[in-house]
C-alpha cells in the first residue's frame, strides 16, 4: 500500500486531534494508507477508531517511542473488509476458542486487536495450525458457555461487576499475604519472589481503584445510554474518553500479569517449594484466567458496543 502522506497530530490543536484524524481516515480509499506522527503512544485512538469504523483497517508502528511514535493507519481493500478477523473478535464471538489462545499463549485480550496471521507468528505456529485448531474447538462442548454478545449492555455491565469485580475483591488480600509470606520464607534462595510480591501490589491495588472507576463512572455511563435509548432521549455526556482510559489501564493490567509469568516461569514451582508457595502460585494462575476474561468483556465486548450505541 502506498504512504499517502504524514499528520504531525503534535502540530494540531487538542481538541481537533481526532476529528482530524478521523477526517484524513475518511478520505482514505480501500487499499491507501496515511502516516500519524505524535509524541506520546496514541494507542487510545485505536479503540476510538475500532469502536465508530469498525475493523476495516489495520494499525501498524513504523516507530514506537519513547519520544516519537510513527503509526501508519491503512484502510483495507474491498475484499478485505468483508472478513477482518482478530482474535478478540473471535473470542467474543465464541469463547470456547478464547481457550486456544490461552493454551499457545496469544493474548486475546489487551492485544485482541491482532489478526490471526499475527498471533500465530507470535505464538510460534503456522496460521493453518492455528485456524484448524479454532475449528476444533467448535465440537467441544463447553460447560455454561454464554452467547455474551447477545446479552444487552446494561445487563452486562452489573455480570461483570457481580462476577469479575467481585473475584478480585474477594481474592486480592489473600494473594497479596501469600505472595509477601512466601517471599519472606524463600526470597533469600529465590530473589525473584521480591519482585514478584512487589508488582502484585502494584497490580492488585490498580485495580482495585479501576473497579471502582468503571462501577461509579463507566457502568452508570453505560446504562443511562441504554435508558435513553429506551426511551428516546438523548445525553450530552460522552464515554469514549472514559473507556480510552480504561483500555491503558487494562494495558497496564496486562503488563503486569505477563512480568508476573515471566520471573515465574509460568509458575513452575522449583523442588523447595512449600504448601504456601505452591498455594501462591495456584491463586496467581486462576487469577490470570479470571481476569483475562474479565478484560476480554470490557475490550472486546463492551466497550465497543457502548461506543456504537453512543455514535448511533
Amino acid at each position: 500500500m502506498i504512504i499517502t502522506e504524514t499528520l504531525d497530530v503534535t502540530q494540531i490543536e487538542p481538541r481537533l486531534k481526532h476529528p482530524t484524524i478521523f477526517e484524513h481516515f475518511d478520505a482514505l480509499k480501500p487499499g491507501e494508507s496515511f502516516v500519524i506522527h505524535n509524541d506520546h503512544d496514541p494507542k487510545p485512538l485505536y479503540y476510538q477508531l475500532l469502536g465508530e469504523r469498525g475493523a476495516i483497517f489495520t494499525w501498524e508502528y513504523l516507530e514506537e517511542g519513547p519520544r516519537t511514535y510513527l503509526v501508519k493507519i491503512a484502510k483495507n481493500k474491498v475484499e478485505e473488509e468483508v472478513n477482518v478477523e482478530t482474535v478478540g473478535s473471535i473470542a467474543a464471538k465464541d469463547y470456547r476458542k478464547a481457550e486456544v489462545f490461552k493454551k499457545f499463549g496469544i493474548d486475546f485480550c489487551c492485544g485482541g486487536e491482532k489478526s490471526l496471521k499475527d498471533a500465530s507468528l507470535e505464538a510460534g505456529i503456522s496460521e493453518e495450525q492455528l485456524r484448524q485448531e479454532l475449528e476444533n474447538a467448535d465440537t467441544v462442548t463447553a460447560s455454561a458457555s454464554q452467547d455474551y454478545n447477545k446479552w444487552k449492555l446494561d445487563f452486562l455491565a452489573d455480570f461483570i461487576a457481580n462476577t469479575h469485580h467481585q473475584y478480585v475483591r474477594d481474592n486480592a488480600t489473600v494473594i497479596l499475604g501469600l505472595a509477601d509470606k512466601v517471599a519472606q520464607r524463600h526470597g533469600a534462595q529465590h530473589p525473584e519472589l521480591g519482585s514478584l510480591a512487589e508488582r502484585a501490589n502494584t497490580l492488585l491495588n490498580d485495580l482495585l481503584s479501576h473497579l471502582d472507576k468503571e462501577e461509579k463512572v463507566l457502568f452508570p455511563a453505560i446504562k443511562s445510554l441504554v435508558a435513553n435509548q429506551n426511551n428516546g432521549s438523548t445525553s450530552q455526556a460522552s464515554i469514549k474518553s472514559i473507556i480510552d482510559n480504561m483500555h491503558i489501564e487494562h494495558d497496564h493490567a496486562g503488563d503486569d500479569l505477563k512480568y508476573l509469568r515471566k520471573i515465574t516461569n509460568g509458575y513452575t514451582l522449583p523442588p523447595d517449594a512449600c504448601n504456601s508457595y505452591n498455594y501462591l502460585f495456584e491463586k496467581l494462575k486462576e487469577f490470570e484466567d479470571d481476569l483475562f476474561k474479565h478484560i476480554h468483556l470490557e475490550n472486546n465486548i463492551l466497550f465497543p458496543k457502548a461506543i456504537a450505541l453512543e455514535t448511533k
